[in-house]
């Protein structure tokens, strides 16, 4: 029984998901109702609330994919003694960008700045070789990427998202490693 319910929450979930972004689409987010919603996804008030506390939560769960996918790609870093390819991280961030334009064209980047900085931190406090206060190392990362990507969607996708994570792992990561370098030495 539980399979069955685990995929009616998940039709819901995603059908209430999917009329949010129609209408931020449509209108734009801040004239967006949570009624609104249940009258696109044809769910009911009591079924909405069950599922997400308020408008916001409902728009903060079209990233939870985003923040797992970065979770996950984060811990690889640095596992069983090998260095990891910083390059992916970076990446996932710019694929979910490209298969969801029209929410990004919608709400901006802006959104993401928090998130992004919640997992980079988490990242770079298992980090004892940094040799910078780690809020300021995942600051300055969650800016750029946040303002690049911004950039990006704004001028409709110039470069492919394997193109930009390269081109964003060319400014940062030798600058991570060489601090890393000197901590470690000196």
């Amino acid at each position: 029984m539980a399979t069955v319910e685990d995929r009616r929450v998940r039709r819901t979930r995603a059908a209430l998901r999917e009329a949010l972004v129609e209408l931020v689409v449509e209108r734009g987010y801040d004239r967006v109702t949570v009624r609104d919603v249940l009258d696109r996804a044809d769910i009911g008030r009591s079924t909405f609330y069950a599922h997400y506390r308020d408008k916001e939560a409902l728009f903060a769960s079209c990233f939870e994919d985003l923040r797992d996918d970065l979770k996950r790609e984060m811990g690889l870093l640095g596992t069983d003694g090998r260095p990891g390819d910083p390059f992916k991280p970076i990446s996932v961030i710019f694929e979910h960008a490209h298969r969801h334009p029209q929410i990004y064209r919608a709400v901006g980047t802006s959104h993401l700045h928090q998130m992004i900085f919640e997992v980079m931190r988490d990242h770079l406090c298992t980090h004892d070789d940094l040799g910078l206060p780690v809020d300021v190392a995942a600051e300055y990362h969650a800016s750029a990427l946040v303002g690049i990507l911004g950039w990006w969607v704004r001028n409709n996708f110039p470069h492919s998202p394997h193109d930009m994570a390269r081109m964003i792992r060319e400014l940062t990561v030798g600058g991570m490693a060489r601090r890393r370098h000197e901590a470690a030495a000196g």
